[in-house]
Protein backbone atom coordinates (compact mmCIF):
# COMPACT_ATOMS: atom_id res chain seq x y z
CA UNK A 1 0.00 0.00 0.00
CA UNK A 2 1.33 3.46 -0.94
CA UNK A 3 1.94 5.77 1.99
CA UNK A 4 1.03 9.43 2.11
CA UNK A 5 4.71 10.28 2.16
CA UNK A 6 5.27 8.36 -1.08
CA UNK A 7 2.30 10.12 -2.67
CA UNK A 8 3.69 13.52 -1.68
CA UNK A 9 7.14 12.73 -3.05
CA UNK A 10 5.61 11.67 -6.38
CA UNK A 11 3.58 14.87 -6.53
CA UNK A 12 6.64 17.00 -5.75
CA UNK A 13 8.54 15.17 -8.49
CA UNK A 14 5.78 15.85 -11.01
CA UNK A 15 5.94 19.52 -10.03
CA UNK A 16 9.73 19.36 -10.49
CA UNK A 17 10.35 20.61 -6.96
CA UNK A 18 13.67 18.83 -6.85
CA UNK A 19 14.93 20.43 -3.64
CA UNK A 20 11.90 19.34 -1.64
CA UNK A 21 12.04 15.84 -3.10
CA UNK A 22 15.55 15.40 -1.69
CA UNK A 23 15.26 17.47 1.48
CA UNK A 24 11.62 17.37 2.58
CA UNK A 25 12.18 16.05 6.11
CA UNK A 26 15.02 18.49 6.75
CA UNK A 27 13.01 21.39 5.28
CA UNK A 28 9.98 20.63 7.48
CA UNK A 29 12.17 20.32 10.59
CA UNK A 30 14.03 23.54 9.82
CA UNK A 31 10.96 25.66 9.09
CA UNK A 32 9.16 24.24 12.12
CA UNK A 33 12.10 25.05 14.39
CA UNK A 34 12.19 28.62 13.01
CA UNK A 35 8.41 28.87 13.44
CA UNK A 36 8.00 30.31 9.97
CA UNK A 37 4.59 31.53 8.92
CA UNK A 38 2.79 30.29 5.74
CA UNK A 39 4.10 33.07 3.49
CA UNK A 40 7.62 32.70 4.88
CA UNK A 41 7.50 28.97 4.14
CA UNK A 42 6.44 29.64 0.55
CA UNK A 43 9.24 32.21 0.19
CA UNK A 44 11.74 29.68 1.58
CA UNK A 45 10.49 27.03 -0.86
CA UNK A 46 10.91 29.47 -3.76
CA UNK A 47 14.45 30.39 -2.68
CA UNK A 48 15.54 26.77 -2.19
CA UNK A 49 14.05 25.64 -5.49
CA UNK A 50 15.66 28.53 -7.40
CA UNK A 51 19.04 27.69 -5.86
CA UNK A 52 18.53 24.03 -6.75
CA UNK A 53 17.54 24.89 -10.32
CA UNK A 54 20.68 27.02 -10.67
CA UNK A 55 22.85 24.20 -9.32
CA UNK A 56 21.26 21.62 -11.61
CA UNK A 57 21.62 23.97 -14.57
CA UNK A 58 25.35 24.40 -13.94
CA UNK A 59 25.81 20.64 -13.60
CA UNK A 60 23.92 20.04 -16.85
CA UNK A 61 25.90 22.64 -18.79
CA UNK A 62 29.22 21.35 -17.48
CA UNK A 63 28.29 17.77 -18.40
CA UNK A 64 27.35 18.87 -21.92
CA UNK A 65 30.52 20.98 -22.28
CA UNK A 66 32.77 17.90 -22.66
CA UNK A 67 35.65 19.53 -20.79
CA UNK A 68 37.32 16.43 -19.37
CA UNK A 69 40.24 16.89 -17.00
CA UNK A 70 42.18 20.14 -16.90
CA UNK A 71 44.09 22.39 -14.55
CA UNK A 72 42.39 25.40 -13.00
CA UNK A 73 43.50 28.72 -14.39
CA UNK A 74 44.97 29.69 -11.00
CA UNK A 75 47.75 27.18 -11.77
CA UNK A 76 48.79 28.94 -14.99
CA UNK A 77 52.49 29.84 -14.86
CA UNK A 78 52.70 33.36 -16.30
CA UNK A 79 56.48 33.36 -16.04
CA UNK A 80 56.98 30.40 -18.38
CA UNK A 81 55.92 31.77 -21.81
CA UNK A 82 58.49 33.99 -23.48
CA UNK A 83 55.70 36.15 -24.83
CA UNK A 84 52.11 36.46 -23.56
CA UNK A 85 49.66 39.31 -23.16
CA UNK A 86 48.59 38.68 -19.58
CA UNK A 87 46.22 41.65 -19.48
CA UNK A 88 44.56 40.52 -22.70
CA UNK A 89 44.16 36.92 -21.52
CA UNK A 90 42.75 37.97 -18.14
CA UNK A 91 40.34 40.34 -19.89
CA UNK A 92 38.87 37.36 -21.74
CA UNK A 93 37.63 36.00 -18.41
CA UNK A 94 35.14 38.87 -18.16
CA UNK A 95 33.39 36.92 -20.97
CA UNK A 96 32.53 40.17 -22.75
CA UNK A 97 33.37 38.51 -26.08
CA UNK A 98 30.31 36.25 -25.63
CA UNK A 99 27.96 39.21 -25.70
CA UNK A 100 29.15 40.58 -29.07
CA UNK A 101 29.55 37.67 -30.03
CA UNK A 102 33.23 37.62 -30.97
CA UNK A 103 35.83 34.91 -31.48
CA UNK A 104 39.03 34.23 -29.56
CA UNK A 105 42.03 32.83 -31.42
CA UNK A 106 44.86 31.43 -29.29
CA UNK A 107 48.01 30.91 -31.38
CA UNK A 108 51.15 29.24 -30.10
CA UNK A 109 53.25 26.07 -30.03
CA UNK A 110 52.19 22.83 -28.37
CA UNK A 111 52.32 22.69 -24.59
CA UNK A 112 52.22 26.44 -24.03
CA UNK A 113 48.80 26.52 -22.29
CA UNK A 114 46.30 27.26 -25.08
CA UNK A 115 44.03 24.33 -24.24
CA UNK A 116 44.20 25.13 -20.53
CA UNK A 117 43.06 28.69 -21.23
CA UNK A 118 40.33 27.50 -23.59
CA UNK A 119 38.92 24.99 -21.11
CA UNK A 120 38.93 27.48 -18.25
CA UNK A 121 37.13 30.05 -20.41
CA UNK A 122 34.58 27.39 -21.32
CA UNK A 123 34.13 26.49 -17.64
CA UNK A 124 33.53 30.10 -16.65
CA UNK A 125 31.06 30.53 -19.52
CA UNK A 126 29.09 27.49 -18.33
CA UNK A 127 29.01 28.87 -14.77
CA UNK A 128 27.69 32.16 -16.18
CA UNK A 129 24.74 30.38 -17.82
CA UNK A 130 26.00 29.89 -21.38
CA UNK A 131 25.74 26.64 -23.31
CA UNK A 132 29.24 25.42 -24.11
CA UNK A 133 30.91 22.68 -26.13
CA UNK A 134 34.63 21.88 -26.12
CA UNK A 135 35.87 19.60 -28.88
CA UNK A 136 39.13 18.58 -30.48
CA UNK A 137 39.01 19.86 -34.07
CA UNK A 138 40.00 16.50 -35.55
CA UNK A 139 37.31 14.65 -33.60
CA UNK A 140 34.70 17.18 -34.67
CA UNK A 141 35.61 16.87 -38.34
CA UNK A 142 35.75 13.06 -38.15
CA UNK A 143 32.34 13.05 -36.47
CA UNK A 144 30.82 15.25 -39.17
CA UNK A 145 32.54 13.32 -41.95
CA UNK A 146 31.04 10.02 -40.75
CA UNK A 147 27.44 11.16 -41.24
CA UNK A 148 25.99 9.02 -44.02
CA UNK A 149 23.29 11.32 -45.39
CA UNK A 150 22.62 15.04 -45.85
CA UNK A 151 19.89 14.82 -43.23
CA UNK A 152 22.18 13.15 -40.69
CA UNK A 153 24.89 15.73 -41.38
CA UNK A 154 22.44 18.59 -40.95
CA UNK A 155 21.33 17.14 -37.62
CA UNK A 156 24.92 16.67 -36.45
CA UNK A 157 25.98 20.16 -37.48
CA UNK A 158 23.51 21.55 -34.98
CA UNK A 159 25.60 20.04 -32.17
CA UNK A 160 28.46 22.38 -33.08
CA UNK A 161 26.44 25.38 -34.24
CA UNK A 162 23.91 25.62 -31.39
CA UNK A 163 26.08 26.34 -28.28
CA UNK A 164 26.70 29.93 -27.24
CA UNK A 165 30.40 29.04 -27.08
CA UNK A 166 32.23 26.45 -29.16
CA UNK A 167 35.88 25.69 -28.42
CA UNK A 168 37.70 24.07 -31.36
CA UNK A 169 40.97 22.78 -29.98
CA UNK A 170 44.23 21.96 -31.76
CA UNK A 171 43.53 23.13 -35.29
CA UNK A 172 46.70 22.66 -37.30
CA UNK A 173 48.26 19.59 -35.73
CA UNK A 174 47.04 17.53 -38.69
CA UNK A 175 46.41 18.25 -42.36
CA UNK A 176 42.80 17.93 -43.45
CA UNK A 177 41.13 16.94 -46.68
CA UNK A 178 39.10 19.33 -48.80
CA UNK A 179 35.98 17.60 -47.48
CA UNK A 180 37.04 18.30 -43.89
CA UNK A 181 37.76 21.92 -44.79
CA UNK A 182 34.26 22.26 -46.23
CA UNK A 183 32.75 20.82 -43.05
CA UNK A 184 34.70 23.19 -40.82
CA UNK A 185 33.70 26.06 -43.09
CA UNK A 186 30.04 25.15 -42.56
CA UNK A 187 30.47 25.26 -38.79
CA UNK A 188 32.33 28.58 -38.90
CA UNK A 189 29.88 30.14 -41.37
CA UNK A 190 26.78 29.14 -39.43
CA UNK A 191 28.24 30.45 -36.20
CA UNK A 192 29.43 33.68 -37.83
CA UNK A 193 27.94 36.63 -35.89
CA UNK A 194 25.59 34.22 -34.06
CA UNK A 195 27.86 32.45 -31.57
CA UNK A 196 31.32 32.89 -30.08
CA UNK A 197 34.11 30.51 -31.03
CA UNK A 198 37.43 29.90 -29.31
CA UNK A 199 40.01 28.34 -31.60
CA UNK A 200 43.44 27.11 -30.53
CA UNK A 201 46.08 26.55 -33.18
CA UNK A 202 49.82 26.09 -33.51
CA UNK A 203 49.83 27.41 -37.08
CA UNK A 204 49.60 31.13 -38.00
CA UNK A 205 46.79 31.90 -40.43
CA UNK A 206 49.27 32.73 -43.19
CA UNK A 207 50.34 29.06 -43.13
CA UNK A 208 46.87 27.52 -43.05
CA UNK A 209 47.44 26.37 -46.61
CA UNK A 210 49.40 23.50 -45.04
CA UNK A 211 46.45 22.66 -42.77
CA UNK A 212 43.81 22.68 -45.51
CA UNK A 213 45.85 22.10 -48.68
CA UNK A 214 43.93 22.92 -51.83
CA UNK A 215 40.78 24.02 -50.00
CA UNK A 216 39.19 26.95 -51.80
CA UNK A 217 37.17 27.89 -48.71
CA UNK A 218 40.19 28.35 -46.40
CA UNK A 219 40.67 32.07 -47.02
CA UNK A 220 36.96 32.82 -46.58
CA UNK A 221 36.89 30.74 -43.40
CA UNK A 222 39.85 32.66 -41.97
CA UNK A 223 38.15 35.94 -42.90
CA UNK A 224 35.01 35.01 -40.97
CA UNK A 225 36.96 33.67 -37.99
CA UNK A 226 39.00 36.85 -37.66
CA UNK A 227 36.37 39.47 -38.57
CA UNK A 228 35.17 39.79 -34.97
CA UNK A 229 38.06 38.24 -33.07
CA UNK A 230 40.66 38.80 -30.43
CA UNK A 231 43.88 37.06 -31.41
CA UNK A 232 46.29 36.19 -28.62
CA UNK A 233 49.79 35.07 -29.57
CA UNK A 234 51.71 33.00 -27.03
CA UNK A 235 55.37 32.14 -27.59
CA UNK A 236 57.70 29.85 -25.69
CA UNK A 237 58.72 26.28 -25.08
CA UNK A 238 56.44 23.42 -24.11
CA UNK A 239 55.53 23.50 -20.42
CA UNK A 240 54.88 19.75 -20.57
CA UNK A 241 58.49 19.15 -21.64
CA UNK A 242 59.64 21.32 -18.73
CA UNK A 243 57.59 19.27 -16.26
CA UNK A 244 58.78 16.01 -17.81
CA UNK A 245 62.42 17.09 -17.47
CA UNK A 246 61.82 18.09 -13.85
CA UNK A 247 60.26 14.70 -13.05
CA UNK A 248 63.15 12.88 -14.68
CA UNK A 249 65.61 14.96 -12.72
CA UNK A 250 63.88 14.10 -9.44
CA UNK A 251 63.93 10.38 -10.25
CA UNK A 252 67.67 10.25 -10.97
CA UNK A 253 69.61 8.78 -8.02
CA UNK A 254 72.07 11.16 -6.48
CA UNK A 255 75.72 10.33 -7.14
CA UNK A 256 77.37 9.45 -3.82
CA UNK A 257 80.15 11.72 -2.77
CA UNK A 258 83.61 10.21 -3.11
CA UNK A 259 85.47 9.75 0.16
CA UNK A 260 89.03 11.15 0.17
Amino acid sequence: MTTGSDDLEAQLMRLKLHYLVKNLADFVARTTKKRLGPQEIVEEIAKCELDEAKRRGIESRLAAANLGRYRPFADFDWNWPKRINREGIERLFTLAFLDEPANVILVGPAGIGKTMIGKNLAYQAALAGHSVLFEDASKMLTDLGQQDSPRALEHRLRRYVRPHLLVMDEVGYLSYSTRAADLMFQVVSRRYEHGATILTTNVPFKDWGTVFPGAACASVMIDRLTHHAEIQLIEGDSYRKKESAERSSRRKPKTPEKTP
